[in-house]
């Protein structure tokens, strides 16, 4: 009898883990790619313990999920809630993708293409990105928008209870559509910049037309540096709003992956 008791006592066990593994799993995938959450600079056991947190939290309001012992059949469940939550974390990793492609683009009309540096994340960017880049974290704190994707996360497990999903509910086609939207910021972001200094670029054409014996790269250069930074140091009041869109859209499109649009 005493066998039989631990025999049942551990496959109790082991479905109480396996129906805790469902919901870290996406949890998980969320803290992998997410902004501010899924840094490089954040360390991999930090993640991991506050993953284990949330899973905690989740657990004692989300509907339990259907009992499973731990075994190779809990496997495909397991990746469809990590594909969940890799979905919803990675719309909104590619708010700050849209700022580093609008910093490059600007940093190449003003001529600091070449003046990069190295982030973990993203390899070799121009300086002017990790600029934007910075700018854009701090408004997504400053927004809240890293609570409201954690609240975001939460409902999920109501609207999507862990281990009823399928993949189709990640709706690729509208995280691939967002894609667009990503390109589309960043040109709008870059695009002041862009529009001013062609104009300067222009009229340095027209000077060199005009007097052949001027050393534009001399002049030019940093004459077009002076009016970008100008450029910037004006404009990047104005690119909040487009940001804040950019956020909002973003935040909108991981509560569809989560069920609920």
């Amino acid at each position: 009898m005493l066998e039989a008791g631990i025999k049942i006592g551990g496959a109790e066990l082991s479905t109480w883990i396996a129906m805790g593994l469902l919901p870290f799993a996406r949890i998980t995938g969320v803290c992998m790619v997410a902004p501010v959450f899924g840094a490089l600079f954040v360390p991999a056991p930090v993640r991991i313990v506050f993953a284990v947190v949330l899973t905690a939290a989740v657990l004692q309001f989300a509907p339990p999920a259907p009992p499973e012992e731990l075994g190779l059949m809990l496997l495909p469940a397991l990746a469809r809630e990590l594909v969940i939550g890799i979905a919803m974390g990675f719309v909104t990793q590619m708010i700050f993708d849209a700022v580093v492609v609008g910093g490059q683009t600007v940093a190449m009309s003003m001529g600091l293409g070449f003046a990069t540096m190295v982030d973990p994340s993203r390899g070799s960017v121009p300086v002017l990105s990790q600029f934007y880049l910075i700018v854009a974290t701090l408004l997504f704190l400053a927004l809240n928008a890293h609570l409201a994707l954690l609240r975001i996360v939460f409902e999920s497990f109501t609207l999507l209870p862990a281990g009823n999903i399928s993949l189709a509910s990640t709706n690729a086609a509208a995280v691939v559509g967002f894609g667009s939207t990503m390109f589309a910021s960043a040109i709008k972001l870059a695009l002041p910049a862009i529009i001013a200094l062609l104009i300067v670029n222009l009229a340095f054409g027209v000077m060199s037309r005009a007097a052949p014996s001027m050393n534009l790269f001399a002049v030019g250069f940093p004459v077009t540096m002076v009016i970008g930074f100008c450029i910037l140091t004006f404009g990047i009041t104005n690119s909040a709003p487009a940001l804040g869109e950019l956020i909002a859209s973003a935040l909108s499109l991981a509560a569809k992956l989560a069920g609920g649009g």
